[in-house]
C-alpha cells in the first residue's frame, strides 16, 4: 500500500494503480473522455490533465501511476487551465448540433464543456467533416461529432475479441472507420454506443426515438440466454424506447449482448396478440377473457373425463418465468396427469430419474476469471452465451487454457489451445479417451461402470493434448454447452463429462440454453418428480387429445420442428398462450390466449449459477394481454384445482421455490445416480446433420426484431461442409443443394467450412426454411440441384 495526497485528503492504495484509480477512490472526479475502467488506458484525450507534485507539467491521470508520497490536486489553477485547454481543442471542429443530436442530454462532451468551455470559440476557420460510415443495422454513425478518444477501437479488439473499427489518418484528419466494405457485426456491437462519450455512435433503431430526459427508466432482467443480464428499460407513454445495461460486476458488468439490448423490437410489433381468439370453423374471432378461459375450461374438463388424465400435456418454454412455469405444472398436475415439460429441444432423456438435482454451471459466474483450465463440450460457445465467452476472453489473456470439443467450430474470438473437430457420433469415443488418458497421468482410477467401454476410447495428440491440459491445472472447469444438451445421446456425454471432472478435480457444469433452463427444474416443470409423465419428445411423437403450449411456436422451437405441429394438429384442442400470434399457430391452434411478455409481467428468472432474480412490469399489458401467470391461475381456478388462490406475484414465488424467496441450493445438482454399466453409443454410417441455433432464432421475442432480423447473423441458413465432404457428395460450393431426411427437406446454399467435421453438414436449426426436416441430430442426405 502507498501513502498519497489528492486534493489535500490523505489515503492508502494500492501499489500499481493509477491516478483516475484513487482520485475516484477518494471521491474526486477527474474529467475524462477515453478513459474506460474496462478498457486498455490510451491517454490520447488528455481531458484528464491534473497537477503532480514535481512534475514540470500536467499529466493524464488515467495513464499516471502513483507513487509513495504523491501529492495531486485535481482542480488546481494548472490543472483546471490544462483542461480548458483541451476542452477547447476538442471543440474546434466539433458541429453545434446538440439540439438534433441523439446524444443529447447525456452526452460527456456537453456536460463537460459547461464546465470547462468557453463562452465563445476563438476559431474561425472552417470546420472539417467527417463522411458517415455503415456500421450495420444497429448502430448509426454521425461522424463529424466524433473526438477520437478510441473507446470504440479498444472495445471491439479487447472486449468483443475482434478489431472492426480502427483509426485511419493523422491530426486533424484522423477519423474512426471499420475496415473496407465491412459492417461491425460482433454480438456485442450495441455496446460502442454506450462507450462513446459523444453522439458519433448512437442506436438505429432508438433514434430519434424519444429524448433522454423525456424516459422512465425502470431495472428489469434479460429473458433470453442463461446469464440473465441485468437491463434498464427507458420508457416513454408506456412504450418501450431503450434498453441499456444497469452494472452488476457479478453477472453481466457493464455490457450487453446485442439479443439483449435490440430485441425490445418486438414488443410493439406487427405479431403482438393483444386480444383473446377463438377458432370457430376455419375463422378466427376475437372474444372475452372469460369466454376463451371458459373454452379451455371445458375442453379439458371434458377431455379429462372422457380419455383420462394423460391425454393432456403441456410445452413450456424454458423462456417462461418460473411462476408461470411453476403454475403451469401445477395445473396439469392438478388435472393428473404429469405431462409437462420445458426441455423442447432435447432428444434424450434417459437420465431424467438419475437427476439428483437441478442441472446448473456449478460455480459462480464472477469466478469463471479465477480458472486456469476450462473444457468446453458441444457448445456453439461465442453466439451461445455473448457475455460468458466475454468473460473467458478476459481469462484467457491472464492465462487460462480453453480446450473444446465440437463438431463445428466458427471463430470464438479466442485462442482455444486445444481444440477437437469430431462428429457427433465420436464424441463420446473421444471422451472416453480423454478420461482414459487423464486417469493415467492423474493417477486417479476410472469409475467401474466405464470399465468396458473404456476399450472404444479413441486417443489420438488432440486427446492426449486435452487431457494434458486439464491434468495440468489448479482450478479447472468442464462445461457442457447446447449442442451436447440436445445431442441424440446427450446421456453419454454427460456421464462421460461429469466423469472426467471427477477424474481431474474439476468442477462440473452446464452453460444452459436459455433464461429459465435452471428455473424449469426447480418449478418442477418436468415429467417426473411428484407425478411421472410423457417428456417433450414423448410428447410429440403420439398425438395426446389437448395441449397447452407457453411461449411456444413448436415449428421452431422443439427439435423436431413441423414433426411436432403435424403431432399438436391432431390433438381435439390445442390452447397457445403467447404474446404473438404466428402463422402456424393459426393452423393448428384452437385458441390464442395473449400473455405479456417480460416487459410487461412480473417474474423470476433462474440463471445458470442459479440466482434467481426477480424483475416487475416496466410498461402497462398491451390491448387485453395478461401477465400470464394471472391467466394460468384463472384457470385453475375455473377449472377448481387446489393451490391456486394466490393474489400476488410474491404469493406464486414463494409456492414456486417450496416455500421460500429464493432459490434452495441444495436442489442444484448435476451429479446422476449410478446404474449398470457404461455403454457408448453406436457409431453412424451416413452424412450427420449439425445443428446450431443461430443467436437470432433462438425465440419468439429475438426473431420478431426488425432490426436483429437485418444482421448478419440471422442470415438465411446454409448447409456448411468441408472440402472433403462436399467433394465425397458430389457437391460444389455456392450451389444449391436438396438437405433430406425421412420426414421432409429444405433447399439451402452449400458453403465450404472447414470448421466442421468430416461427415457433417451444419445446419441451422429453429428457422421456417429447415424447420420441415423433423430433427436437430441424426443422418442426412444431400444432394446437388
Amino acid at each position: 500500500m502507498l501513502d498519497i495526497e489528492i486534493d489535500g485528503k490523505q489515503l492508502q492504495v494500492s501499489d500499481g494503480i493509477t491516478v483516475m484509480e484513487a482520485a475516484n477512490q477518494v471521491g474526486a472526479y477527474v474529467p475524462h473522455f477515453c478513459y474506460h475502467k474496462k478498457l486498455s488506458i490510451a491517454a490520447n484525450c488528455r481531458m484528464c490533465l491534473v497537477q503532480v507534485e514535481k512534475a514540470p507539467k500536467p499529466l493524464p491521470a488515467c495513464a499516471t501511476p502513483v507513487t509513495n508520497g504523491m501529492k495531486v490536486w485535481t482542480h488546481s489553477e494548472q490543472a483546471v487551465k490544462a483542461q480548458k485547454g483541451v476542452m477547447e481543442f476538442l471543440l474546434i471542429n466539433h458541429p453545434l448540433d446538440c439540439p438534433i443530436c441523439d446524444q443529447g442530454g447525456e452526452c460527456q462532451l456537453q456536460d463537460l464543456s459547461v464546465g470547462y468551455g468557453g463562452a465563445q470559440s476563438r476559431y474561425q476557420e472552417e470546420k472539417r467533416v467527417v463522411s458517415n460510415k455503415d456500421l450495420g443495422p444497429l448502430v448509426s454513425t454521425d461522424m463529424t461529432r466524433c473526438i477520437n478518444c478510441t473507446r470504440c477501437v479498444r472495445f471491439t479488439t479487447e472486449i468483443a475479441g475482434l478489431m472492426e473499427l480502427g483509426q485511419a489518418f493523422r491530426g486533424e484528419h484522423a477519423e474512426i472507420m471499420p475496415f473496407v466494405e465491412k459492417t461491425v457485426d460482433t454480438e456485442l456491437s450495441g455496446n460502442i454506443i454506450d462507450l462513446c462519450p459523444v453522439g458519433a455512435l448512437t442506436s438505429k433503431p432508438f433514434r430519434f426515438a424519444a429524448r433522454a430526459w423525456e424516459m422512465s427508466r425502470r431495472k428489469s432482467v434479460s429473458p433470453h440466454d442463461s446469464l440473465g443480464s441485468n437491463l434498464v428499460v427507458q420508457v416513454k407513454h408506456d412504450t418501450v424506447k431503450r434498453v441499456l445495461p444497469l452494472e452488476n460486476e457479478e453477472i453481466n458488468e457493464c455490457w450487453l449482448s446485442d439479443k439483449d439490448r435490440f430485441s425490445y423490437e418486438a414488443l410493439n410489433g406487427a405479431e403482438r396478440l393483444t386480444r383473446p381468439m377463438v377458432k370457430q370453423g376455419n375463422s378466427w374471432i376475437e372474444t372475452e377473457w372469460s369466454v376463451a378461459l371458459e373454452y379451455v375450461a371445458n375442453g379439458l374438463k371434458s377431455i379429462v373425463a372422457e380419455h383420462g388424465a394423460d391425454s393432456i400435456g403441456a410445452l413450456a418454454s424454458p423462456h417462461a418465468t418460473s411462476e408461470e412455469l411453476y403454475l403451469t405444472q401445477s395445473l396439469i398436475r392438478g388435472l393428473g396427469s404429469g405431462n409437462v415439460d420445458f426441455r423442447l429441444r432435447q432428444t434424450d432423456f434417459s437420465l431424467d430419474e438419475r437427476l439428483t438435482g437441478a442441472p446448473w454451471l456449478g460455480m459462480s459466474v464472477a469466478n469463471i476469471g479465477t480458472l486456469d483450465r476450462v473444457l468446453i463440450i458441444g457448445s456453439f460457445f461465442r453466439k451461445d452465451h455473448p457475455l460468458i465467452a466475454q468473460r473467458v476472453r478476459q481469462a484467457v489473456k491472464k492465462g487460462m487454457k480453453v480446450s473444446a470439443i465440437n463438431p463445428a467450430f466458427d471463430d470464438w474470438q479466442l485462442p482455444i489451445a486445444n481444440k477437437l473437430v469430431v462428429s457427433p457420433d465420436q464424441m463420446s469415443r473421444r471422451l472416453l479417451g480423454i478420461l482414459k488418458a487423464l486417469s493415467d497421468q492423474k493417477g486417479v482410477e476410472v469409475s467401474s461402470v466405464f470399465g468396458e467401454a473404456l476399450a472404444d476410447a479413441v486417443i489420438d495428440d488432440g486427446v492426449l493434448a486435452v487431457a494434458g491440459s486439464l491434468a495440468s491445472g489448479r482450478r479447472v472447469a468442464v462445461w457442457l454447452g447446447n449442442f451436447a444438451i440436445q445431442h441424440g445421446n446427450a446421456s453419454d456425454i454427460h456421464l462421460l463429462a461429469h466423469e472426467i471432472s471427477r477424474v481431474s478435480g474439476a468442477r462440473f457444469g452446464f452453460l444452459g440454453e436459455a433464461a429459465n433452463s435452471v428455473g424449469g427444474y426447480l418449478a418442477g416443470a418436468v415429467p417426473f418428480g411428484k407425478l411421472k409423465g410423457k417428456n417433450a419428445s414423448e410428447m410429440l411423437s403420439t398425438a395426446l387429445k389437448a395441449y397447452l403450449l407457453l411461449n411456444v411456436e413448436p415449428e421452431l422451437d422443439c427439435a423436431s420442428g413441423f414433426a411436432a405441429v403435424e403431432t399438436i394438429a391432431k390433438a381435439d384442442m390445442v390452447a397457445v398462450f403467447s404474446a404473438f400470434k404466428s402463422k402456424a399457430a393459426l393452423d393448428y391452434a384452437d385458441v390464442l390466449l395473449p400473455i405479456s411478455p417480460f416487459t410487461e409481467t412480473a417474474g423470476t428468472f433462474v440463471n445458470c449459477e442459479g440466482r434467481a432474480q426477480s424483475f416487475y412490469p416496466v410498461v402497462k399489458s398491451l390491448g387485453d394481454s395478461r401477465p400470464g401467470w394471472k391467466v394460468i391461475r384463472v384457470l385453475g381456478e375455473m377449472l377448481g384445482l387446489a393451490g391456486f388462490a394466490l393474489d400476488s406475484i410474491e404469493e406464486v414465488r414463494k409456492a414456486s421455490f417450496g416455500g421460500q424467496s429464493s432459490v434452495d441450493e441444495s436442489k442444484l445438482n448435476n451429479t446422476v445416480s449410478r446404474e449398470g454399466a457404461f455403454v457408448s453409443s453406436v457409431a453412424t454410417q451416413g452424412l450427420q446433420r449439425v445443428a446450431d441455433i443461430p443467436i437470432y432464432f433462438c425465440d419468439p421475442v429475438v426473431r420478431r426484431s426488425s432490426s436483429l432480423q437485418a444482421t448478419k447473423d440471422a442470415s438465411e441458413p446454409v448447409a456448411r461442409m468441408n472440402r472433403r465432404s462436399l467433394t465425397q457428395h458430389g457437391v460444389e460450393a455456392g450451389t444449391r443443394v436438396r438437405v433430406s431426411t425421412g420426414r421432409g427437406q429444405a433447399v439451402v446454399l452449400a458453403v465450404e467450412d472447414e470448421g466442421v467435421a468430416d461427415g457433417c453438414v451444419r445446419l441451422a436449426g429453429a428457422h421456417l426454411l429447415t424447420a420441415h426436416l423433423g430433427t436437430l441430430n441424426g443422418e442426412v442426405s444431400v444432394e446437388r440441384l
